[in-house]
């Protein structure tokens, strides 16, 4: 030992050629001799300690580096066990010689199998859990990079997890030891690696760069296990520590480690194989993860929240470097690309991230000196946003098909994906409601709708029907329609420069009504099953289930309805004729009633055409130009729900059921009576005409015709005839008696048939007749000639059934029905007698006075209850008889010729 500088190297040069002869005991023997040699050679107690002598560290150390040479297994593993056992018992003096130590261990490769690659890698935990703290600064990278290639290996997946957690601790040591490894430089620029585009990064800086630039490689890494540590090393490692960067560090971090990253993620995931991953052996592989693809995905998703977690805890930092706004718009074009992936896990969590970013921090802005650069930065920022949720939505929505050679048919997003989308919308539009066009608003509408078409899974059954609120709309319509509420909300605000949104607003509402009665329909699924991506499959097919659109197209009219009521008066919206559309859209469930699929679809419509048109008709009356068109659709609304197509039975709804709906009715009519007659000279006379034609129709209407079919004695809508007849007798002769008539009409309402009445109603003659004077007059005449018109059709056919009938009765309904007309008449005759000459004409008189021989004819009738009302009508007819004209004249000139001679 006192000449080991003489003899060291010639003796070790001679055996390290032992150590490479093909004879396996030579090999041996040489081995033995070299590790044998170093280890004493380091015990050794030296003249000047070893642990200050960096030449003679460096030299005793050098054989066992040059045996890394070797391509012989046997001697590798004699060489690593020297190590393992230099380490264990001399490690505290390798002050100099631990980037040979480091070298040694990292030089182990796939070709020379487990053991060898286990023993070396004892030797690096060894080393990083132990010495980390002796070893010199400059072989902290070799550390990394070492333990970045044991991640890398493939022969052991235990192996390279574990070093992945070495990793870790290499950050927790430069974490705690941060004063010290800042303060200390390193004149050999070279052990560090260089990052472009960045200008003096700190030494310190570097050596973490170091660390997550090995582990965005180990984040691509071919085994599933290895990029899932990886990642979240990476990740955790950023979040725990990145303050430890200098700002403009960050900017190299996120464009030369994490946006490769995406990208190489990105590129892999699309490129891999979707056949079954070999399961042999005892492993089981979940079906979530059983191809290359599954297991990609679940890659991407973890990187692609990791990095927005970055963006969300670091936003403030990286909005103080100079490329902020590009980095924000690649980020988002990361989520767009993931968010429109075929694969359901994918696509939901890159809009789980991009809910993140939009709500993170929304509020907070960095403060510069230069406020406008601030705001117009700030505006480009959720511009881009908005642009990235829109292309999702659009593209997300839209119906897909694919080549039938492929065998594969429509990717379905889920309902929890679509609901994310919608919920993402609220963070962005507080950020560009300023900027929000009508453009922007048209393609909103498109996404909506396109959302609420989008057929429901099996699988989200339990998804929808469970929801925190107590309305039995699902997550996605509830998020629609909280979206659109906010819209209109700021539309409606003072000053908004929303406000002409407000019709295309209601328009899109209406759109979502009209779902109550027919719910969309997916064109893109002709077949009961579709093959769809989804969490856990890539191909297999899922039954699609019906949605209830019932409460969300009821709730759209509800909230139409409160934005009228506050959006009545605006110009927007009596130019663009929306009460006429709010009209016309709730035609359709009161036209269908009761063949809507929930009774409660039509009774919201009529509630809701009621509120309207108390605001409406106000306007309609002070700007009649904007509301020309909508009068014949209003009152063949009217009509179509009084008079429905639809039957119900009582065994159907039961009595008490039928019992309110004739109050719904009567409603009508009462809206009719305060809102409409009286105002009638403000209204189109064709208007009017058609109302008092309603109100005709319903003063008599027949069981034959009704929507009602009854097998008991349940008289049919008593309540309702009566209170149309009342309407047209208020508004036809004298106001002041109408109370009076009232209290005297108790007949039951049977009905008549209407067939007929329109001809009869529109025979030139009536109209000529009735055609004068002002508005109200008009209706008046009119309605007295309807009615009298209909009472002549009653009459005569019931005549000509009691005639054919011979001794067999007619059914009770009909007796019920002729005893009303007969009670009406005499109320008829009652009022247009204390009638004003203005309110009947001559020809109403005419008519009223031809009714007197189908009176008569009805004598012949042996039911008491029609003579008892057919006594009272004649008694009223006492007034109207006068003699002939001709015997008026002789009798005027008799009188003449008596006075005459009297005086003579």
């Amino acid at each position: 030992m006192p000449r080991i500088e003489v003899l060291w190297r010639p003796l070790t040069n001679h055996l390290l050629e032992v150590c490479q002869h093909r004879h396996i005991r030579m090999r041996e023997w040489g081995v033995e001799a070299i590790t044998y040699l170093v280890k004493s050679a380091l015990q050794f107690k030296h003249s000047v300690p070893l642990k200050e002598n960096m030449e003679l560290q460096t030299m005793l150390l050098s054989p066992l580096s040059e045996l890394s040479a070797v391509m012989h297994a046997d001697v590798r593993q004699r060489q690593l066990d020297c190590v393992l056992q230099i380490l264990n018992g001399a490690g505290e003096i390798l002050s100099f010689g631990w980037p040979a130590i480091i070298e040694i261990i990292g030089a182990v490769n796939e070709h020379h199998g487990e053991p060898l690659i286990r023993t070396a890698f004892q030797c690096l935990q060894l080393v990083i859990t132990d010495f980390l703290t002796v070893m010199p600064w400059r072989c902290l990278p070799l550390c990394i990079r070492t333990a970045a290639k044991f991640g890398s290996q493939t022969q052991e997946l235990n192996i390279s997890l574990t070093a992945i957690g070495l990793m870790w601790n290499i950050s927790d040591f430069f974490n705690q030891n941060q004063d010290k490894l800042m303060t200390t430089q390193v004149d050999d620029g070279a052990i560090l690696p260089e990052f472009p585009g960045t200008v003096k990064m700190p030494q310190f800086d570097k050596l973490w760069m170091c660390l997550y630039a090995k582990l965005g490689e180990l984040c691509v890494d071919l085994r599933p296990a290895v990029r899932k540590s990886a990642g979240q090393t990476l990740f955790s490692t950023i979040s725990a520590h990145g303050s430890l960067l200098n700002p403009p560090t960050w900017q190299a971090l996120v464009w030369q480690v994490l946006f490769p990253l995406l990208d190489n993620v990105r590129a892999l995931s699309s490129s891999a194989s979707n056949e079954k991953v070999d399961a042999s052996g005892n492993i089981l592989i979940h079906h979530s993860r059983n191809t290359a693809q599954k297991q990609w995905a679940e890659t991407q998703v973890l990187t692609l929240s990791g990095v927005c977690r970055v963006f969300n805890t670091k936003r403030e930092l990286l909005q103080m470097l100079g490329d902020f706004e590009r980095a924000w718009s690649l980020v988002l074009e990361f989520i767009q690309n993931a968010a429109l992936s075929k694969n359901g896990e994918v696509s939901l969590a890159a809009l789980k991230s991009l809910q993140e970013i939009m709500y993170h921090n929304a509020d907070k802005t960095v403060q510069l000196t230069d406020e406008e650069t601030t705001r117009i930065k700030d505006a480009e920022i959720w511009t881009i946003a908005w642009n990235i949720w829109l292309n999702i939505g659009i593209e997300s929505t839209k119906i897909t098909t694919k080549n039938n050679d492929t065998q594969e048919e429509f990717y379905v997003p889920s309902q929890a994906f679509l609901t994310a989308l919608i919920q993402i919308f609220p963070a962005i539009f507080q950020h560009i409601h300023q900027r929000f066009t009508l453009a922007d608003f048209e393609k909103f509408c498109i996404v909506l709708t396109n959302a609420v078409c989008i057929p429901v899974q099996t699988d989200a059954v339990p998804y929808i029907m469970s929801s925190v609120s107590d309305s039995l709309l699902t997550p996605l319509h509830d998020g629609i329609l909280d979206c659109m509420d906010l819209i209109q909300k700021e539309a409606t605000k003072e000053g908004s420069n929303l406000k002409h949104m407000i019709p295309v607003i209601f328009r899109q509402l209406l759109v979502f009504s009209k779902f109550a009665c027919a719910p969309p329909a997916y064109t893109g699924v002709e077949h009961k099953y579709v093959k769809t991506a989804n969490h856990y499959t890539n191909n297999a097919s899922v039954e699609m289930v019906s949605m209830n659109f019932i409460p969300f197209g009821e709730k759209s009219i509800s909230i139409c309805v409160k934005l009228y009521q506050s959006t009545a008066t605006e110009e927007c919206v009596m130019h663009e004729n929306i009460l006429h559309e709010i009209i016309k859209a709730l035609r359709t469930p009161l036209a269908m009633k009761y063949k809507c699929l929930s009774s409660s679809t039509w009774k919201l419509a009529i509630s809701s055409l009621i509120t309207i048109l108390h605001t409406g008709l106000k306007v309609a009356r002070a700007k009649p130009n904007y509301f020309t068109g909508m009068w014949d659709d209003l009152a063949d609304t009217f009509d179509k729900f009084l008079f429905p197509a639809s039957v119900c039975t009582i065994e159907d709804r039961g009595l008490e059921e039928i019992v309110l709906d004739e109050t719904i009715d009567c409603q009508v009519i009462e809206l009719l009576r305060d809102e409409v007659l009286p105002h009638a000279h403000e209204m189109p006379h064709q208007f009017i005409m058609q109302i008092v034609v309603l109100l005709n129709k319903g003063s008599i209407h027949s069981a034959s015709d009704s929507n009602i079919c009854y097998e008991s004695d349940w008289k049919l809508r008593e309540i309702f005839a009566k209170t149309c007849f009342e309407t047209l007798l208020q508004f036809s002769l004298l106001d002041d008696t109408c109370n009076n008539n009232r209290n005297s009409l108790t007949a039951t309402a049977a009905g008549a048939t209407v067939a007929g009445v329109n001809a009869a109603l529109t025979n030139a003659n009536v109209f000529t007749n009735v055609s004068g004077g002002g508005g109200k007059d008009f209706a008046g005449r009119l309605a007295v000639t309807a009615l009298l018109h209909r009472f002549q059709e009653v009459l005569k056919r019931f005549n000509d059934d009691e005639r054919q009938s011979g001794k067999c009765p007619l059914p009770r309904f009909r007796l019920s029905e002729i005893s009303f007309v007969l009670k009406a008449i005499a109320t008829l005759v009652v009022s247009m007698k204390k009638a004003p000459p203005s309110k009947v004409n001559k020809p109403a008189w005419d008519q009223l006075i031809g009714l007197y021989p189908y009176l008569v004819d009805c004598t012949t009738t042996t039911s008491p209850e029609v003579s008892r009302s057919l006594r009272e009508a004649l008694l009223q007819y006492t007034d109207l008889l006068q003699p002939p004209k001709c015997l008026n004249t002789e009798t005027a000139k008799l009188q003449i010729a008596t006075q005459s001679n009297g005086q003579e």
